[in-house]
């Protein structure tokens, strides 16, 4: 009986760990690993892999799924938030968030350099790719960028200081499907960059259909 209770604990404390290490950025999986990053003190930096994008078709003609993608796997709902840095020096460079699915549905949400602006911006793919941006009119230190998915939607935020979240986009991503969630950045125009991530954090968030069903059939 000991030894089962052990052996149990060492199962549960084992989960525990593998959680709470996704959650500090230690034991998450790279799509498409740059030649240079570390995580140190929480905190992930690479320099982004030169020519490297996401992008499906539309407007462009082309299709390429090759920059640097960090993530974890994760089901249901859940809030998703990470703080981003980075010196950004070609057009198109950019880094955010990205929840995918597969190679044909994801959505990418940061700041990304273009025509000479920063801009939060958002690309959601479903088979196409589209692309949605916010000019901004100063060169922030820092963004926090948030994504909260509920059902079949994803709404994306953005924050300068981690208190105030203003909404950027609401986008369709298929609900019950497990989901890729991480950080990534991209240098299609230019030959890379440093970025750095902190802060990365995604909470579980009850599933909506079943706290109604729950509400309904209580006793």
């Amino acid at each position: 009986m000991k030894k089962r209770v052990c052996v149990v604990l060492v199962i549960v404390s084992c989960f525990i760990c593998s959680t709470m290490a996704a959650q500090s950025l230690n034991q998450m999986n790279w799509f498409n690993e740059p030649e240079q990053w570390e995580v140190k003190d929480n905190k992930l930096s690479m320099f982004v892999t030169p020519q490297s994008d996401y992008w499906r078709i539309s407007h462009y003609g082309f299709t390429v799924d090759d920059a640097p993608f960090y993530y974890a796997l994760y089901g249901g709902e859940f809030e998703v938030k990470v703080k981003i840095a980075a010196t950004y020096k070609a057009r198109f460079d950019q880094a955010g968030l990205m929840l995918r699915t597969d190679h044909e549905n994801y959505i990418k949400a940061g700041v990304e350099f273009a025509d000479g602006t920063f801009n939060l911006s958002v690309v959601v793919t479903h088979y196409t790719s589209d692309w949605s941006v916010i000019p901004l009119d100063r060169t922030p230190p820092y963004v926090w960028i948030k994504a909260v998915r509920r059902l079949d939607a994803v709404e994306v935020f953005y924050s300068f200081d981690d208190v105030t979240y203003t909404m950027m986009r609401n986008a369709y991503l298929k609900d019950n499907h497990p989901v890729m969630v991480g950080v990534m950045a991209a240098s299609p125009d230019g030959n890379g960059f440093p970025v750095t991530f902190e802060q990365f954090k995604v909470k579980h968030l009850p599933d909506l259909r079943r706290q109604q069903w729950l509400k309904e059939n209580a006793d």
